[in-house]
């Protein structure tokens, strides 16, 4: 099994967000560490703090040497697919190499409603989605991309300096719609990401996910499965230390730990320790 941690960047500060990152860069257990990208607190007071998740890699990227930093996921619909992988590519570069590039469809009304970003009905956000995903792809690999897509377009278009990471950095797919997103993790993912109630619920969409494969001739191998745990309470250790456990048990590659929010850098190490068995 593998690990990493997310940080919730609601209702905290800049210094403590940034020392648990730089801390869990020194613990070998975590590979990744990941943030959201929202601009409103997903609970407790919506008009509190909420850190900007793009800027934040951008700003973790220096301060870091090892561990690998993603964004758990970027909603398609904040930004244009031509912009975010312009991003995508400078931050892989800051990095070294080390970008996760995690993105999703989007859903949130409030946020959408305050800011007058249009959200639309699902089934033209997954074409979008689709369409942004691929433009993407083309940005990121091509020396001059082209795409005619119903919503996206691109001629002769360019994205330089490319990203460190060849052919681009590894795309995470977030969420667990049957037909629509992880027909595209399928098609496109390097990591299929999940927040599920319980193993078992997470074998069912996994058994989707190869079905989609075999219909599209990828080698289910070639993806990661990831699942979140979500860790409240620092009193409650086992019980995450547990539950990562039975998703490992279930098949599940990598567990992200969802930290207690505003965590200490103190809690990084006795979450590796608990977790080391279990690699």
């Amino acid at each position: 099994m593998r690990f990493a941690i997310k940080t919730r960047p609601q209702h905290t500060t800049w210094p403590r967000m940034r020392d648990v990152w730089v801390a869990a860069d020194d613990i070998e257990v975590f590979e990744s560490v990941w943030n959201w990208d929202h601009f409103y607190p997903l609970s407790g007071d919506l008009a509190g703090p909420n850190f900007e998740a793009w800027t934040m890699l951008a700003a973790m990227a220096p301060l870091t040497r090892r561990i690998r930093l993603g964004c758990q996921v970027a909603g398609m619909i904040y930004r244009h697919p031509a912009v975010l992988a312009n991003m995508a590519a400078t931050i892989d570069v800051i990095s070294e190499g080390r970008l996760e590039l995690g993105i999703g469809a989007g859903w949130n009304q409030v946020e959408c409603d305050a800011y007058g970003i249009e959200l639309p009905p699902l089934r033209e956000r997954f074409d979008r989605f689709d369409e942004g995903v691929q433009a993407m792809i083309a940005l990121l690999t091509e020396p001059v991309a082209n795409f005619q897509g119903r919503y996206t377009t691109l001629t002769n278009a360019y994205c330089e300096p490319k990203a460190v990471q060849r052919p681009h950095p590894p795309i995470v797919i977030g969420g667990r719609g049957p037909k629509r997103t992880l027909r595209a993790a399928a098609l496109w993912a390097q990591q299929w990401n999940t927040i599920v109630e319980d193993p078992e619920t997470w074998r069912g969409l996994k058994e989707i996910l190869l079905g989609h494969c075999a219909d599209v001739g990828r080698d289910p191998a070639e993806i990661t499965g990831s699942v979140n745990v979500r860790w409240e309470r620092e009193e409650d250790l086992g019980a995450a230390v547990e539950q990562a456990a039975e998703y490992g048990a279930a098949g599940v590659d990598l567990v992200i730990i969802n930290l207690p929010q505003d965590a200490d850098p103190a809690v990084l190490e006795p979450l590796a320790t608990a977790l080391t068995p279990l690699r």
